[in-house]
């Protein structure tokens, strides 16, 4: 039997990761995290699927196609999480458990940042824990789905 697939998915601007305001996002670069990720799926069990894109378009097809084909979602929409509500439609028609990251706490940083369109369709936020988020996403998406990878 094939692992479960859990679909990471990344937003805007992520792809400049380790080079981008490392200050705020720290040296590790998007391929770190999608390795990270990755380790922590394959001790549960789980297999990884990434995608990044700077488009909204594009992860909300990603999301569309996820729909009946993969276990779980982790996204760390970056700067979507605060507008983008056809994300929140797109993950809202997903059936299984959505896992929202972010590298730094929104929450401590310009008010614009603090309210976040996907945490209400999401089933936890890890936030402000840098890289160790991606792994706590995946311990938590293999907690909620099981043994088996089926909700438990």
């Amino acid at each position: 039997m094939a692992e479960p697939i859990v679909l990471l998915l990344s937003g805007p601007n992520l792809n400049l990761l380790g080079e981008r305001q490392p200050e705020v996002y720290g040296t590790a670069t998007l391929d770190d995290h999608v390795a990270t990720a990755t380790t922590e799926a394959a001790r549960h069990g789980l297999a990884v699927e990434h995608l990044q894109s700077n488009h909204e378009g594009e992860l909300v097809e990603a999301i569309h196609g996820a729909r009946g084909r993969v276990a779980a979602i982790v996204v760390n929409a970056g700067a979507l999480t605060h507008y983008g509500w056809s994300l929140h439609d797109a993950l809202a028609a997903f059936e299984g458990p959505v896992l929202e990251v972010h590298l730094s706490n929104p929450g401590g940083r310009e008010p614009w940042r603090h309210t976040s369109v996907i945490a209400p369709v999401a089933s936890g936020t890890i936030a402000g824990l840098g890289g160790d988020g991606y792994r706590l996403a995946l311990d938590a998406v293999a907690r909620l789905l099981g043994a088996d990878g089926v909700l438990g």
